[in-house]
């Protein structure tokens, strides 16, 4: 099965109905996309948990070693991690039962994508969170 992310209308909406977004693979690095991007969708008003086991804060928020560590409910789990890792990555998230799955753009894993949408969850890939925020306003 190839995979087949919802229509610009329901990440639209899958947007604004969300206000928690882990980041795994968030970078403490301020020349980093995925600080840049978490960054611009914290100053959009959504709150963003990091997901980096190497630091303590990013972005004024504490960061977790793993998803499975985060004790709050989360809308969507954003990744700035390489397609390999992506079913590692989808394997913790059925543990934490987020809402939404979002592989970053250039970011695709077929395996993750069924295994998930297997489950019932809303799977995104290879799309940029920030990109689209900035379409579907």
């Amino acid at each position: 099965m190839a995979i087949q992310n919802p229509t610009r209308a329901e990440i639209g909406d899958i947007l604004k109905r969300s206000k928690t977004i882990a980041v795994v693979g968030l970078s403490d690095n301020p020349d980093r996309t995925s600080y840049m991007v978490s960054k611009a969708m914290q100053d959009a008003g959504y709150r963003i948990i990091p997901v980096n086991p190497n630091a303590e804060y990013i972005l004024g928020e504490k960061s977790y070693k793993v998803l499975t560590d985060i004790q709050e409910h989360v809308d969507i789990v954003n990744v700035f991690r390489r397609s390999e890792h992506l079913m590692g990555v989808a394997e913790e998230f059925v543990q934490i039962d987020a809402d939404v799955y979002w592989a970053q753009l250039g970011l695709a894993d077929e395996a993750a994508y069924e295994f998930l949408r297997e489950k019932g969850y809303t799977v995104i890939m290879d799309r940029c969170i920030k990109v689209e925020h900035a379409l579907t306003k």
